[in-house]
C-alpha cells in the first residue's frame, strides 16, 4: 500500500494541480503589477508638487507690475518647466521608457508615422528630418510611435521674405500691402488721381459753401 501511495506521489501532475499552479502564477504577476503601479504613481507625486508651483510662478508673471519683476518671473518660469520635464524624462528611464531620437536617421515605418515630407538637396530620400511628435520605447518594443517628417528629392524651399523696412514702424500699411511686397492697385490709382488737374466747377463749389 505504501509504495502504491509514493506512486501516486510522484506520478504526473494531475489537472487539478496544473490549475493550482497557474492560479499561483497569474497572483504572483498580479502582485508585482500592482507594485508597479504603486511605485510609479508614488514617483509622480513630486512632478505634481513641482507641476503645483509652476502655475503658482504662472500667476506671479502675469500679476508682474514691471520689467524687471516680468523678467524674473520668466525666467522662473522656465526654469521651473525645464525642471518638470527632466524630472519626468528621469522617471521615464527608471522604467525603461525611453525617447526614440529618430532625426536623421532612414524612417522606419515600424517606429515612426509619416505626417509630412519637405524637399532636401542633400538629405537622401526618406530621411527624418524632424519630429512633430516624439515617439517612446519600452524596453525594446515600440510604446509610441514617432511622428516625423522625412526629406524627398527637390530643391530647399525659399525662405519667406521678410517685411518691407518702411512698413516695419506702421502696422496699418503692413497689413493694407499684400503678400510678395507689391503695393495694391487701388494705392497706384488714387496717386494718378491726385496727380489730375482740379475742376474749376470743383473749386467754384467749394468757394460758394465757405461764403
Amino acid at each position: 500500500m505504501n509504495d502504491r501511495a509514493s506512486a501516486a506521489s510522484t506520478g504526473p501532475p494531475s489537472e487539478v494541480d496544473k490549475l493550482r499552479r497557474r492560479v499561483e502564477a497569474l497572483s504572483r504577476k498580479r502582485d508585482e503589477a500592482e507594485a508597479r503601479l504603486h511605485a510609479l504613481l508614488s514617483s509622480l507625486l513630486p512632478l505634481d508638487d513641482l507641476l503645483a508651483d509652476t502655475r503658482r510662478r504662472t500667476g506671479a508673471l502675469h500679476e508682474a507690475q514691471s520689467a524687471r519683476e516680468m523678467a524674473s518671473a520668466t525666467i522662473a518660469l522656465s526654469e521651473q518647466v525645464d525642471a518638470a520635464h527632466l524630472m519626468l524624462r528621469g522617471e521615464f528611464a527608471r522604467h525603461d521608457v525611453s525617447p526614440m531620437d529618430v532625426v536623421g536617421k532612414a524612417v522606419d515605418p515600424g517606429e515612426m508615422r509619416i505626417t509630412g515630407t519637405e524637399p532636401h538637396p542633400t538629405c537622401p530620400d526618406g530621411t527624418v528630418l524632424r519630429e512633430r511628435l516624439t515617439g517612446f520605447r519600452l524596453g525594446s518594443s515600440t510604446l509610441r510611435p514617432a511622428e516625423v517628417v522625412i526629406a524627398v528629392p527637390g530643391p530647399a524651399p525659399e525662405p519667406e521674405p521678410a517685411p518691407a523696412t518702411e512698413d516695419r514702424g506702421d502696422p496699418a500699411r503692413a497689413a493694407a500691402r499684400p503678400a510678395g511686397g507689391k503695393r495694391s492697385k487701388s494705392r497706384r490709382t488714387a496717386r494718378s488721381q491726385r496727380l489730375l488737374p482740379r475742376k474749376p466747377s470743383a473749386g467754384r463749389g467749394r468757394r460758394s459753401r465757405r461764403a
